[in-house]
C-alpha cells in the first residue's frame, strides 16, 4: 500500500483557502482605484466644461488651452474619490458581483 503525505495536503488546502481573500482584497482596491478614475473623468468634463470663460491668471498664449487642461485634470484627480460618484458605483459593483 502507498502512504499519503498527510501534512502536504493539508498545508496545500490552507494555502488555496487563503488565496482567494488575498485576491478579494486585491481586487476591490483595484475596483476601488478605477472607479476613482471613472469620477475623475466625469469630474474633468464637468471643470472643462464649466471652466471655459476667461481666467485673468492665464495669459492669452497658445498654449493655454493645454494649460487649461492639464490643471482640470490634475483638480479632477484630486477630486476623485471625495466626490460621492466613485463610492456609488463601488457600492453597486461590489453588490452585483456578490450576487453572482
Amino acid at each position: 500500500m502507498m502512504q499519503i503525505d498527510q501534512t502536504a495536503l493539508l498545508q496545500k488546502a490552507a494555502m488555496a483557502r487563503k488565496t482567494p481573500q488575498i485576491d478579494e482584497h486585491v481586487q476591490n482596491e483595484k475596483l476601488k482605484e478605477q472607479c476613482d478614475a471613472f469620477e475623475a473623468i466625469i469630474l474633468k468634463m464637468l471643470l472643462d466644461e464649466t471652466m471655459k470663460g476667461n481666467d485673468p491668471l492665464l495669459p492669452k498664449d497658445p498654449g493655454r488651452d493645454i494649460y487649461r487642461s492639464m490643471m482640470n485634470d490634475q483638480r479632477a484627480k484630486e477630486l476623485s474619490g471625495a466626490f460621492g460618484y466613485s463610492e456609488l458605483l463601488y457600492n453597486y459593483l461590489s453588490e452585483k458581483s456578490l450576487n453572482k
